[in-house]
């Protein structure tokens, strides 16, 4: 993470306008089990009942939120730590998924995005700050939304008219059946990959949301592995790169 952080930095420095946007699902499943709950999945969407909500605001908005803001403010940054709640930016509505029948389930407070306003994100660049979002939407009554981070991350480049979308796993990419690393995809190759399940699991909303915003004039989805030293740099800033694009 520290690597990470500066690595942020850095892209600042060089004229980028970086914006990280972070999950925390390990962190939430360790609080629920110490809470004795049990995190459910469908879709490689987390169900979301009201307990679980206010778990996933206190790691995601507090304990991971704040967590990168220092890592990055210590690594010479001026980071900014906000969800969508902050100004409203990320309205949302309930999610619903496909079951294993193709009939629809609610899986409580888990959203989709309604809408995005890049105003706070704007101003905050504008003054030279790193925004660190987490991904809480907001709802029509107020009421709060978990969002995959992933799909918040493909929106947001969509909306900020981003030229490169960056997102870190802890896989060396996109792999085939055979554990090969892909790369040079396009969106035709991905449909493929979708469909013969090669693509499966927690990978879906990630690949789901960075073929979303390579067809919505984001101009490079790059996929790669956050475990490896200064990954984002040899990945932006070199040709070789170190992951799927």
């Amino acid at each position: 993470q520290e690597g990470f952080a500066r690595d942020v930095v850095l892209l600042k420095l060089v004229g980028m306008n970086p914006v990280v946007v972070h999950g925390g699902g390990p962190q939430i499943e360790q609080l629920l089990g110490r809470l004795g709950k049990k995190g459910e999945f469908v879709q490689g969407m987390r169900v979301t009942d009201a307990e679980t909500m206010d778990v996933v605001e206190m790691v995601l908005g507090g304990q991971v939120n704040k967590e990168v803001v220092t890592l990055i403010n210590q690594a010479g940054g001026k980071a900014v730590g906000l969800t969508g709640q902050d100004g409203a930016f990320i309205r949302a509505k309930k999610l619903l998924v496909a079951g294993k029948d193709n009939d629809l389930v609610d899986i409580g407070q888990v959203g989709e995005i309604a809408s995005i306003d890049p105003g706070v994100i704007s101003a905050l660049e504008d003054g030279g700050f790193i925004p660190v979002v987490a991904p809480i939407g907001v709802g029509e009554n107020g009421e709060s939304y978990n969002i995959n981070a992933d799909l918040v991350a493909g929106k947001l480049a969509e909306i900020l008219k981003a030229e490169k979308l960056v997102v870190l796993t802890n896989t060396p990419g996109v792999l085939d059946k055979n554990g090969k690393l892909l790369t040079g995809l396009t969106p035709k190759t991905v449909e493929a990959l979708f469909a013969d399940g090669t693509i499966s699991g927690g990978m879906l909303p990630k690949i789901a949301s960075a073929l979303d915003a390579a067809k919505n004039g984001v101009r490079s989805v790059h996929i790669i592995d956050g475990r490896v030293e200064h990954a984002l740099l040899l990945e932006i800033l070199t040709d070789e790169g170190v992951g799927t694009l």
